[in-house]
């Protein structure tokens, strides 16, 4: 029971390492106004435990990944488990808001979930297979951001915000164990040293199939960022849709996004690499033109407006488990820097298309802009995705 893994892991322990990852993200977001309330301070200083969560995250990925080049996935991964478990106690014990958020930072270690089972499944299986097995561990990601906030809010209600803290500590140490009993090694080229490592980084930053894998990624995230942050105000302003029916229509895009995921599962293990992201981003930008076309028809509803974008949500489910499966074998021996930095950069696009959406989107053309604002992210990500076949059909050629 408590002997260390020395075999790879099972893919449920990387499912839940995925899943809980997104989990410490919104469990709490019911909680936020009561956060608030009991430390006295407003809403947007007990917001920053989301803002700056992200930012830690983001710094973290670009940490992480190349420490576990070096030193191996299962060390970093233990060791990110253990700061965001000790530092679960301290939000669940915060005398007041300052303690809450430096504690809550340091949770940002959970990161190490996310970007370390994509590179885990990466060291032991061809391209095409972990982006087969990257779908059903992208499933996750569907499911996670559905019943976080759910269960989140029925343990406020029923014990308050700090059990939502207890919960982290209690599910963390669990992690930690199972981590550390079916876990082992899968990196079996690690750098001798940091510097050597370092040194073979210019062969990452130089490759352009990298790099077009990191942008199409991006912006396929970025399609999702721009219409969570916008449907709200169209969902409110257009559709005069209550709270509860405006959340069901912000959730419909991560159906599409399980659905897809599934496909990927099933089919990606089959078909390459690029032709997955292709088709994905092609199906993504079925959503945005069907939208436009019934909106052309006089045809606007919550049914149809939502419905649509059911499909960009099924693209990405398609695009991102080949893409990230791409990003890692660019260089197979940074398979754990790529997964961090491209993760990175997908937060950090995150960020920036949010902003843009919230500062452009009025309640008058909400309906249009939005579309239109998800219908570029796509199209943007689709000619990233093209970029790499064009390398990749170029260097078949004949020399």
């Amino acid at each position: 029971m408590f002997r260390p893994a020395t075999s790879p892991p099972c893919l449920t322990t990387l499912v839940l390492l995925t899943a809980f990852s997104v989990l410490s993200l919104n469990m709490f977001l019911p909680s936020l106004q009561n956060i608030a309330a009991d430390f006295q301070v407003d809403y947007a200083m007990a917001n920053l435990s989301i803002a700056g969560y992200l930012a830690v995250t983001a710094l973290l990925q670009i940490i992480m990944g190349p420490l576990s080049d070096r030193f191996g996935r299962r060390p970093v991964m233990l060791a990110g488990l253990g700061i965001f478990s000790f530092a679960s106690i301290g939000c669940l014990f915060a005398s007041n808001i300052w303690v809450f958020l430096g504690f809550r930072l340091l949770q940002g270690a959970l990161i190490s979930g996310m970007t370390l089972a994509r590179a885990a499944v990466r060291d032991q299986y061809s391209p095409q297979k972990a982006a087969s097995l990257l779908g059903y561990i992208s499933m996750a990601m569907a499911v996670a951001p559905m019943t976080g906030p759910l269960i989140g809010g029925i343990l406020d209600q029923l014990f308050g915000w700090r059990s939502t803290f207890l919960f982290f500590v209690v599910a963390g140490f669990l992690l930690w164990w199972l981590t550390y009993v079916d876990m082992g090694e899968t990196n079996k080229t690690p750098s001798a040293t940091i510097r050597a490592q370092f040194q073979t980084y210019p062969e990452l930053l130089r490759s352009r199939r990298f790099w077009g894998y990191a942008v199409c990624l991006t912006f396929s995230l970025g399609a999702f960022y721009i219409y969570i942050t916008g449907a709200a105000l169209v969902g409110g302003s257009v559709f005069d849709l209550s709270p509860a029916a405006i959340g069901a229509g912000v959730g419909i895009i991560t159906c599409g996004f399980a659905f897809g995921s599934f496909l990927s599962g099933r089919f990606a293990n089959r078909v390459p690499l690029t032709t997955m992201v292709i088709a994905g981003r092609l199906v993504a930008a079925c959503g945005p033109l069907l939208g436009f076309c019934l909106m052309g028809l006089g045809i606007l509803n919550p049914f149809t407006y939502f419905g649509a974008i059911t499909l960009v949500g099924m693209g990405n489910g398609l695009t991102i488990p080949s893409a990230n499966s791409g990003i890692m074998s660019v260089r197979p021996q940074l398979a754990g820097s790529a997964a961090g930095l491209s993760g990175a950069l997908a937060v950090a696009g995150g960020a920036l298309l949010t902003s843009l959406t919230g500062a452009v989107l009025t309640a008058e053309t909400g309906a249009l802009v939005l579309l239109l604002l998800v219908f570029a992210s796509v199209v943007l990500s689709l000619c990233a995705a093209l970029y790499v076949r064009f390398i990749d059909n170029r260097d078949l050629l004949p020399k």
